[in-house]
């Protein structure tokens, strides 16, 4: 048993029970506060969906800065005609591809251009469907082929 506090206990013997109650107060809300953290199980998901997302952003531009190296060293390995040559085709193939835009809204009927327009917001809005359709388009190609 803990003896009674008696009248001729000094100041001190005082002030070092303050110090002791005061630090094991502090003690006690650290320990509480520890809890708190981890019983808060909706804090600790996000604090490891945001690590997840940042470590995710870091590799994704470590894999851009990987592909933009390989891609200029392929491109320093390339005589400079095969690169003048493709350079000449994309630029031949997007100026094909201007020239039937503009033959297509010039002579396609409207209700035409309006069924194109929106199948192709369909078909951008939902490009697994439109991969669905083209796996189904070609079977039946090919089973009618056979």
């Amino acid at each position: 048993m803990s003896e009674p506090i008696h009248e001729g206990r000094t100041a001190s013997d005082a002030e070092e029970l303050r110090e002791q109650v005061e630090q094991t107060r502090h003690q006690l809300g650290q320990t509480v506060e520890a809890l708190a953290d981890k019983a808060d199980v909706k804090a600790r998901g996000q604090a490891k969906a945001a690590e997840v997302k940042d470590r995710a952003a870091h590799t994704a531009g470590e894999l851009r800065h990987k592909a933009a190296d390989g891609a200029a060293r392929l491109r320093d390995s390339l005589p400079g005609t095969v690169t003048e040559k493709a350079s000449r085709t994309a630029g031949q193939a997007r100026a094909t591809a201007a020239k039937a835009g503009h033959l297509w809204d010039e002579r396609a009927p409207e209700p035409v251009r309006a069924k194109a327009a929106q199948a192709a917001q369909v078909a951008r809005r939902y490009p697994a469907l439109l991969a669905a359709a083209a796996a189904v388009a070609v079977w039946l190609v090919r089973r009618r082929r056979s």
